[in-house]
This record gives C-alpha cells, sequence and structure tokens, in this order.
C-alpha cells in the first residue's frame, strides 16, 4: 500500500476522485435548481411532483410578460454583444499580433485591463461615463450593450491571440511568396486556421454576457431593459416562485445549446491547418 502512495508513475486515482467530488460539487446545486423548476407546486424548497405549470402555465415562462420580456432582453443583448464584439477582437488580435512599434507593449497591456478589474469597478466608471461624459446617450440598451462589449472584447482578443501564436506566420509567408495578395493570404489563409479561435471566443462572449449581471445592472434603463440575472437578483429576495427557476433553467439550456453548437462547429473547422495549405497551393 505504502509503495503504490509513493509511485509516481501510477494512475492517478487521487486526481480522478478529487475532480469526480468537485464536479459532484458543482453540478448538484445546479441540478437542485432544475428539478425545482418541475415542481407542481408554489414551493421552492419542498418537491410537491413535478409538472410543466411554470413553463407553460399562466404564470409560466411563455405566458408571463415579464419572464418572457427578460429572456428576450438578454439574448438580444448577447447576439448583439457577439455580432460586435468577435469580428472587433479578432481585429484587434491581428493588429496587436503584429505590431512591434513604440507603445506595442502599453497598449497590449491596456488591452488586458478589463480581464483583471473587477467588475463592479468597471461597471460604476461605465455608469459615470454615460452619465457625465455621453449623456446623450443615456442608459438603456444602447449602454448595456456597449458596456458589455467593453468588457468582452479582451477575452477574443486573448483566445484569438492564443490561436495566432501556436499556427505563427509560417502559412501565410507561405502564401506571399506565391504571389497571394494580401487579401487572399487572410481570408483564404489566415481565417480558415483561425476559425476554431473565433467560434470558441464567440461562445464566450455570448455565455459571459447572458451571465453578466453588474455592468447591466448598473447602465439599465427601466424595466424594458431587464435581464434574467437582474430579474433574479431582483426576486430572489421576495417570495418567489418556481418560474424563477424555469426562466434560469431555459437560460441555462439555451447556452449549453450554445456551446454545443459551437463545439460541433470548432471541430468542423478543426483540420483548418489542411485547409489553409490546400488555399496556399491554389495560390
Amino acid at each position: 500500500m505504502t509503495s503504490w502512495l509513493r509511485n509516481p508513475w501510477g494512475r492517478p486515482r487521487g486526481l480522478v476522485l478529487v475532480t469526480a467530488l468537485y464536479v459532484a460539487w458543482s453540478i448538484l446545486p445546479v441540478g437542485i435548481a432544475i428539478l425545482f423548476a418541475f415542481n407542481s407546486g408554489r414551493s421552492r424548497t419542498t418537491l410537491q411532483g413535478l409538472s410543466f405549470r411554470w413553463f407553460t402555465g399562466p404564470a409560466g415562462v411563455f405566458h408571463d410578460p415579464a419572464l418572457q420580456g427578460a429572456l428576450k432582453h438578454t439574448l438580444f443583448l448577447a447576439l448583439l454583444c457577439v455580432i460586435i464584439a468577435t469580428p472587433l477582437g479578432v481585429t484587434l488580435a491581428l493588429g496587436l499580433q503584429r505590431w512591434r512599434g513604440h507603445g506595442s507593449g502599453t497598449v497590449n497591456t491596456l488591452m488586458l485591463l478589463p480581464l483583471v478589474t473587477p467588475e463592479i469597478v468597471m461597471g460604476v466608471a461605465l455608469l459615470i461615463l454615460f452619465l457625465k461624459v455621453f449623456p446623450g446617450l443615456g442608459l438603456g440598451t444602447t449602454a448595456q450593450a456597449i458596456g458589455q462589449v467593453t468588457f468582452t472584447l479582451s477575452y477574443v482578443v486573448v483566445i484569438v491571440r492564443g490561436r495566432l501564436v501556436s499556427i505563427g506566420p509560417e502559412y501565410e509567408e507561405a502564401a506571399a511568396d506565391l504571389g497571394a495578395p494580401p487579401r487572399d493570404q487572410i481570408f483564404r489563409v489566415l481565417l480558415p486556421l483561425l476559425a476554431p479561435a473565433i467560434v470558441a471566443s464567440a461562445a464566450v462572449v455570448f455565455a459571459l454576457s447572458i451571465d453578466d449581471f453588474v455592468v447591466t445592472q448598473y447602465l439599465s434603463g427601466g424595466a424594458s431593459t431587464t435581464t434574467i440575472p437582474m430579474l433574479l437578483y431582483a426576486s430572489a429576495r421576495g417570495a418567489p416562485t418556481p418560474a424563477l427557476n424555469a426562466i434560469a433553467t431555459v437560460a441555462l439550456l439555451i447556452t449549453l445549446a450554445t456551446l454545443a453548437l459551437a463545439f460541433l462547429v470548432y471541430k468542423r473547422f478543426a483540420g483548418g491547418s489542411d485547409a489553409a495549405l490546400a488555399a496556399v497551393l491554389e495560390v
């Protein structure tokens, strides 16, 4: 037994046990919350049977205007954030990766600032910005979208730059040596190689946007700009019904479906190196 414990080359049984315990601990509260979304009664602590009452019933997610409005606004902000932050982040990643001049180190450091800045600080700073510097924009959907893009942009840059570092400049240089114009170097060679990172960053941005509370709360302009996290926080201190569990379950399923779709697209583009090589040879 002692020799087995001291054997550094043995199977990491302890690691497997710790991992299993961590996964179980992480999934258990989420599973309980999902279970009570199907409670037939109004209690969120005592299971009184199973039904779809809080999804399809009169007070359920698909019939309550407040819940529907929060869900629609959350998804709208998430899609808007993906559409804006992903291409902008890819462009910034390309520019920062190739910038070797004076000031490049400072700009690279500033780009990572949203990753290390406490979200409460960013939320207050953006609130002051929209109230004092840009009062014409005001608070609401536009401010929320700008705020979410601001802090999710860094995630796209980090993911795409990691992919750029791993593939190196060889494919682009080979295409340039064979006479490919800059446009073909980017769209026929570089982007197929970056496709997995782009898909992954878009999925991360979508998940972060749906889950965000602090920045979205500070930049909210009223009931019409309420998101699911804001609704959950506002209602949790009262006497909420399992309808809140139901809308949280819907949001979780949408996020999981998005991640699954991103994984399938990622696998589809996992052979980006082969596609890029074929494009180089066609030049």
